[in-house]
């Protein structure tokens, strides 16, 4: 398995760069008139001008400017937010990504290990109760992303075609539950766990779909429909990072490339189920890369329509594999960050809305991006351990009260929304008490006392 310390300069010269034959005055042009955007136009507009290897301040500013007018002529002013949970099942991992701290080596969850680690592994009963104690409180979501488990299988058929495979652990990644302290049960027993008391489900990344059919012939179309009967409601387009194969030759070469990346949220689509679309960037890659990324996803939308938003995931380095080894020494600048969101505005015209993330950018930073063409802020989550544990430090947890007062500041009005968008409920800045309304056992409480 490829590990940083392992990267030479070599494995980080690509052969996409950031240059173009378009100017940057052509290219806010463009975009100005509402013209459909060309990878180059996006590269300009990433670097404010591929002729300087510095980001222009002022036209930076033009940028950010254009990209909030259209996100008022898209979606108006309001800002919203959904009150979910986060319900990560497990942390047994073997992909060996990166950029990942999320993750332990699955073999140290093993009964005969003694290696000691800091990773759990939820029951389906363990997940259900997680979920019903965040109903309670008022969540509408759960969102659920969970390492690779080795005795992970979609079902018991599933698992029966596993167990037919000579040295199954190496041909199909497979280990009997038997050999772990804890039985993460099948992929359809966790959906039908979580999926309880009229929550909206939403989990099973590409890569977890790629796990839920190794070892078989079946289309993603059929293991996404096998999940949507057992309770599934959407599915997020995590496990993107980069999507230019060169780049995920470097971050994360045991993972799906692009291709089998896109046919997993095309069965997604074809199995009836709404998806996110992401971005984790601020590593390795460089604008070019991210302007291509921005095609594969606007691609996908023209193709499938089933795209609800789009999610910019800032890189957290300070606890990751590259950042320990010297590979890179910080994410993305705050300029990057402001320039990726107005850019993803202004070429994703077929996606509606985009987010900016607490989690990733903290308070302050959050609510600039909502002026450069961000129009969500994320959710409440309640518990965050995958930013967390790469090393993020702005928290788990806002109520809706947090919202009031930081939406409020920024003085644009503030409305819970459901995870597809076609519910939603404005928040009456009045004093409070502040809670969810939307979730199905909520009446207006706040969250947590």
């Amino acid at each position: 398995m490829t590990t940083a310390a392992d990267l030479d300069e070599g494995a980080l010269q690509f052969e996409h760069v950031p240059e173009s034959d378009q100017s940057f005055e052509n290219a806010l042009a463009k975009a100005a008139d509402g013209k459909r955007l060309a990878v180059d136009d996006a590269v300009e507009l990433l670097t404010t001008g591929t002729g300087s290897p510095d980001i222009d301040a002022q036209r930076k500013e033009r940028v950010l400017e254009l990209a909030d007018r259209r996100r008022a002529e898209m979606v108006g002013d309001t800002v919203t937010f959904v009150a979910n949970l986060n319900n990560n099942v497990t942390t047994a991992c073997n992909t060996g990504c990166l950029f990942c701290n999320f993750k332990n080596s699955s073999s140290a969850f093993e009964t005969e290990s003694d290696v000691a680690h800091t990773g759990f592994t939820k029951t389906p009963a363990e997940s259900c109760e997680a979920v019903r104690d965040g109903l309670e409180h008022g969540i509408y979501e759960v969102t659920s992303v969970s390492g690779l488990h080795p005795a992970f299988a979609l079902d018991e058929e599933h698992r029966e075609i596993l167990e037919t495979y000579d040295d199954a652990a190496r041909t199909v990644n497979y280990k009997p539950p038997e050999r772990y302290d804890t039985d993460p049960g099948t992929y359809v027993e966790q959906m039908e766990a979580m999926s309880v008391g009229g929550v909206h489900l939403h989990s099973m990344t590409p890569e977890e779909a790629y796990h839920a059919r190794r070892g078989t012939e079946r289309s993603y179309e059929s293991i996404y429909g096998r999940l949507r009967d057992a309770g599934l409601d959407s599915a997020p387009g995590t496990a993107a990072e980069i999507l230019v194969d060169e780049v995920r030759d470097v971050i994360c070469p045991g993972k799906m490339d692009t291709g089998e990346w896109v046919a997993a949220m095309e069965g997604a689509a074809a199995a009836g189920l709404p998806l996110t679309s992401t971005m984790m960037y601020g590593h390795v890659e460089n604008e070019m890369h991210r302007a291509k990324h921005l095609q594969v996803i606007r691609d996908l939308q023209d193709r499938t329509g089933a795209i609800n938003e789009f999610v910019p995931l800032s890189f957290i380095h300070q606890q990751t594999p590259l950042y320990e080894a010297g590979v890179v020494d910080s994410g993305a600048s705050t300029d990057e960050d402001e320039l990726l969101v107005a850019v993803a505005r202004l070429f994703l015209d077929n996606i509606e809305h985009i987010q900016s993330s607490w989690v990733k950018s903290g308070d302050e930073h959050g609510l600039k991006l909502l002026n450069c063409g961000a129009d969500d802020f994320m959710g409440t989550i309640l518990s965050e351990e995958i930013t967390k544990r790469a090393g993020g430090q702005y928290g788990e947890f806002r109520s809706v009260a947090d919202y009031v007062e930081m939406v409020g500041a920024i003085g644009r009005p503030l409305a819970e929304r459901s995870t597809d968008y076609e519910q939603t409920r404005r928040v009456e800045m009045d004093g409070g008490p502040y809670g969810p309304k939307l979730g199905p056992q909520a009446d207006g409480t706040p969250l947590l006392d």
